[in-house]
């Protein structure tokens, strides 16, 4: 396999592998790693089989479209709004928590506190803004590197932390907060946004895309598994909501690289949606750039923030709507694609409504927590 192989599968690593990974301690030592454990695998596999739904769809289609823009051929104009409240609703949500998570994360790594996360954020913004002009380009180079990095540091993370994990920590289990997880492991494997990317990418060779995907989408499950047992296993349930702010100054690296890589995918996608979409080309520097800024310093200095809430909701409302549109998606593409597509996925009605009913029941959930949250603080 050679390196545009690689580039596109890294795209949806990279894209996946984001603030999700850092909270996923956290909400595990509420649940118990096992139960969280259960979540990424099962929720994982739901995952891998919608991305090859998409992956599908992309190759169905000749014109190169982002996801609402696919909505709309398929669906009409109400699946395109649909699909841009729950795209949207998820890439602000992820630019969010990135911002919020940067912010401490460079904070913590340099003055060794969070006393300056609202000017590192806004250096970290900075920086992305002006890494998102370097287009196609400069994705297919940054998430080559952006994954190897990020997988050496966790592994390094491993070793350092090997001798401090406590087998109990991760033998214990609370049903009571068995959807618990549900949220936050769903941000954490969203990477819908990439799959339109990664055909882009791998145009002319797509015959490469259906084991980029696989490779994409597994290889984040098996780093989630080894990031969570290392910083359960070591922190126990005094692990923080973000994760790598758990001990010393060195381990935020990981944070830092985690999310550089996601915000530079989920800018370049949502840039797309402008430019491609909705044609408003004009308008995406200040809908791609500026929002996310706005927002992240309207929640800071209102004090709004909740790094596991905001990827929590952003997971289950985002995930939920975007999966079950795309697998309406890929059954109207089955019968009014105008291409031939490299390979091709099942699919039927018993089974949309299977998966539909388990993202609907997790939105519910997912609801309840906040009625608790503002009912009881």
């Amino acid at each position: 396999m050679n390196k545009l192989f690689w580039a596109t599968a890294f795209t949806l690593s990279g894209t996946m592998i984001g603030a999700g990974i850092l909270g996923l301690p956290y909400v595990f030592s509420k649940s118990g790693f096992l139960v969280g454990i259960f979540w990424v695998f099962f929720l994982g596999l739901i995952t891998l089989y919608v991305n090859l739904c998409l992956g599908e769809i992309t190759l169905r289609t000749k014109q190169p479209h982002q996801i609402p823009g696919y909505a709309e051929l398929y669906l009409g104009k109400w699946g395109k709004r649909f699909m841009m409240f729950a795209m949207f609703f998820g890439i602000y949500a992820a630019l969010l928590a990135y911002l919020i998570g940067e912010g401490q994360s460079l904070s913590k790594l340099f003055t060794g506190g969070f006393e300056h996360s609202i000017l590192f954020a806004i250096g970290f913004w900075f920086m992305m803004t002006l890494f998102l002009k370097e287009g196609i380009d400069g994705l297919k180079k940054f998430e080559s590197r952006g994954v190897l990095m990020i997988t050496a540091i966790i592994f390094f993370t491993l070793l350092f932390f090997s001798r401090n994990i406590d087998a109990s920590n991760l033998t214990t289990y609370n049903l009571s907060f068995f959807l618990y997880p549900f949220g936050v492991v769903m941000f954490a494997l969203l990477g819908f946004s990439s799959i339109p990317e990664m055909r882009i990418v791998i145009m002319k060779k797509e015959f490469l895309l259906k084991k980029a995907i696989v490779v994409g989408t597994i290889f984040p499950l098996l780093l989630y598994a080894i990031f969570t047992m290392t910083f359960l296993g070591a922190f126990g349930k005094s692990v923080t909501e973000v994760a790598t702010l758990s001990f010393g100054n060195f381990v935020p690296v990981l944070g830092v690289f985690t999310m550089f890589a996601s915000y530079f995918v989920l800018s370049f996608s949502l840039n797309n949606i402008f430019e491609l979409d909705l044609k408003r080309k004009d308008y995406s520097f200040l809908f791609v750039s500026l929002v996310p800024l706005i927002l992240y310093i309207f929640v800071e200095l209102l004090n709004l923030a909740d790094f596991v809430n905001i990827i929590a909701i952003g997971g289950v409302v985002s995930g939920g709507l975007t999966i079950i549109l795309i697998l309406l998606i890929q059954m109207k593409a089955k019968k009014k694609g105008n291409r031939k597509p490299e390979f091709s996925v099942p699919m039927n009605w018993i089974l949309l409504g299977i998966l539909a009913t388990i993202f609907i029941s997790g939105m519910v959930s997912e609801a309840y927590n906040y009625y608790s949250l503002l009912v009881h603080g």
